[in-house]
């Protein structure tokens, strides 16, 4: 049997060292790996923030955590604040952790919600150590009760970690821009890509993560795109970056304008500024100004426009070519799933590699798995949109008006009649996510669990009192971000 074992990798960027770093890490010398970039074309290098998922992806790769945020310039992240998506005024926080503490019939939330019910005020977020600890300003490990927590990192730097880590395994990068792609006659399988220098590349496989353009899964291959513009009606970012003018936030905060939103990202070195916008509702020279009049700090560079439409590949492995990253979709970056949708993709790829030649029931698994988390992740972004009060905007009446996909429908139906959230085991938010969300936005549920009666009225206000007391307790245990930072994995230039 011939080996199936040559993987050409086509495009850099965070997807493709992540891809190269993964592969190279878990199956060494049992393939060869070739990496075809060019220095000039650019790589839209935006994705700055990560959901706690990507500890798993670095602990497959064995990268010491203090030595990965030093090399990416990189702070910790507790969750997401969002300002101003429920009414003008309102903030509510999505941790990364669990609040409080549940029991295997009921969540947290339900006890809150009772409490709520009698007349108790108490913030929900203060039962949560994620939610209290961002809100002070803090970040550590001290105690029994460790946070949940992401990273903020440069995404040029990681690529280049990769690279030198990938490299280091036995990666070869090729210099170079592709102008053909070659393929077999009647399989229509890639056999190889051709280069502007005249050097061809062969390979097996192939993984595309040439960015929007899809160089070879869409304008080779003809996958296909299923558009969901209609449900997120953004399609434009204007993204800058700012010199750091206060203390380093463990928390990224998205706050919505008049026609979508604006994401600020602290960094060791700098911030990261952006604005997510629908050029229908506000021309591209309005985003950009009301971008740079709601920023903080001088600006290190010129303001960035970047285009987008948001949906999937209707294949995002099709014949012998896998899609990554963009190439693959894309969903706004609202949640901060960019970088784990390439995680994932990466790591049900290494479970289902082609050694023996491509298996169409694999293909089939593979495509099916990544719709149905996409799926998940889509409607948990709407979401955001739909469950608002705000009218002061049209882009704002219509999202709170429009249709939603039935799967959503279902899941603020149930939340709202009994404070229930179903669950399914490919949905990357778990139910505290969709809990905080909703609460967050202004829903409120007719009812609660049943179990949660179980316990007197005193027994549940003592029961509350004990975790908000314990929640503190934890966080005052903290230093400030900035001086963890400093002291475990701050950059040279910065470590004063």
């Amino acid at each position: 049997m011939i080996p199936f074992n040559r993987v050409v990798i086509v495009g850099g960027g965070t997807a493709g060292w992540m891809a190269a770093a993964a592969l190279s890490k878990t199956f060494r010398e049992k393939i060869s790996i070739e990496l075809i970039e060019s220095e000039v074309i650019g790589t839209v290098g935006v994705g700055e923030a990560t959901i706690p998922n990507i500890k798993n992806f670095h602990l497959l790769l064995e990268l010491d955590e203090a030595e990965f945020m030093r090399a990416v310039h990189g702070t910790f992240k507790l969750g997401i604040e969002f300002v101003n998506w429920d009414n003008l005024g309102d903030r509510y926080f999505h941790p990364f952790g669990p609040p409080g503490v549940e029991s295997w019939a009921a969540q947290f939330h339900h006890y809150w919600l009772r409490a709520k019910g009698q007349g108790d005020v108490a913030d929900y977020g203060e039962f949560s150590v994620e939610t209290s600890m961002a809100r002070d300003g803090r970040f550590g490990m001290n105690g029994e009760r460790k946070p949940n927590y992401a990273y903020h990192f440069d995404a040029g730097l990681y690529a280049k970690l990769l690279r030198g880590f990938s490299e280091n395994l036995g990666v070869r990068r090729i210099e170079g821009k592709v102008v053909e792609v070659q393929t077999h006659p009647e399989s229509g399988h890639i056999e190889s890509v051709k280069l502007e220098s005249g050097q061809v590349v062969a390979g097996d496989l192939f993984i595309d993560c040439t960015g929007f353009r899809g160089l070879l899964i869409e304008q080779e291959l003809q996958t296909g795109w299923e558009d969901w513009s209609h449900w997120l009606r953004n399609d434009s970012a204007v993204a800058v970056q700012t010199e750091s003018v206060s203390s380093l936030s463990p928390y990224t905060r998205s706050t919505a304008r008049s026609a979508g939103w604006q994401w600020t990202i602290p960094l060791q070195h700098r911030v990261g500024n952006g604005l997510v916008y629908s050029s229908g509702y506000m021309p591209d020279d309005e985003a950009t100004r009301t971008l740079l009049d709601n920023i903080d700090g001088k600006t290190i560079n010129d303001p960035r426009v970047i285009k987008f439409r948001t949906g999937r590949r209707l294949k995002q492995w099709n014949r012998n070519c896998v899609a990554l990253g963009l190439s693959s979709g894309f969903l706004e970056p609202l949640e901060s799933t960019s970088i784990h949708l390439i995680q994932n993709g990466i790591i049900r790829l290494i479970k289902l590699f082609p050694f023996s030649g491509i298996d169409e029931a694999a293909v089939d698994q593979y495509n099916e798995d990544v719709r149905t988390e996409i799926e998940f992740i889509r409607d948990f972004i709407i979401l955001h949109y739909h469950l608002t009060h705000r009218a002061d905007s049209p882009y704002w009446n219509d999202c709170r008006t429009m249709q939603v996909p039935d799967t959503l429908l279902h899941k603020v139906s149930l939340f709202e009649g009994s404070g229930l959230i179903a669950q399914h085991p490919y949905d990357l938010f778990a139910d505290q996510s969709w809990a905080a969300v909703m609460l967050g936005q202004g829903v409120e549920p007719k009812g609660h669990h049943p179990v949660v009666e179980m316990a007197d009225d005193d027994e549940l206000r003592q029961f509350l009192a004990r975790i908000r007391a314990s929640v503190r307790q934890i966080v005052e245990l903290q230093p400030m971000h900035r001086d963890y930072v400093a002291a475990h994995c701050s950059t040279p230039e910065h470590a004063a």
